[in-house]
């Protein structure tokens, strides 16, 4: 069992989006390890508890989103996240959704790990941090909730 430490040396909210994601998985591999019974309500599985849900999710591959200035008119986003069937028409859909526009991209994966870059402007321009931050949350936020069934509400 390894020991992991976080902490914040200014006593202040942790805001950065990697140390945020080691913090969920830490928690998540804690509470499978101890509680298993809470695999179920995790939705993690077969492999790593006691009863499998529908859906499985794989908590070891960890959701990475960067968004880079390409010059005045355009942003350069990479997405690492956890492969599955659809994930490249979800990301273009969330994406859009925020009124953001696609001018191209690229997608790879290696195994269970999809990667995924896209070249991406608002009204013509570069993206401007406040809205950065809108995509990489609204990203983040879609890319962790599990999938449900269209007539399950």
């Amino acid at each position: 069992m390894a020991l992991v430490l976080f902490y914040s040396s200014t006593g202040r909210k942790v805001e950065d989006p990697e140390l945020l994601e080691a913090i969920r998985l830490t928690i998540i591999n804690n509470l499978l390890e101890y509680h298993p019974e809470s695999s179920s309500q995790l939705a993690m599985g077969a492999t790593f508890g006691v009863e499998p849900p529908k859906e499985k999710v794989d908590v070891d591959i960890a959701t990475h989103i960067r968004v880079d200035d390409d010059g005045p008119d355009r942003s350069l986003l990479y997405v690492e996240t956890a492969d599955r069937p659809g994930l490249l028409v979800d990301l273009v859909k969330i994406i859009t959704d925020i009124n953001i526009t696609v001018e191209s991209g690229e997608f790879d994966t290696e195994g269970l790990l999809a990667k995924a870059k896209f070249h991406v402007s608002y009204k013509g321009k570069a993206i401007i941090r406040p809205l950065q931050q809108v995509l990489a949350n609204s990203l983040r936020y879609f890319l962790r909730r599990p999938t449900t069934e269209e007539a399950s509400f």
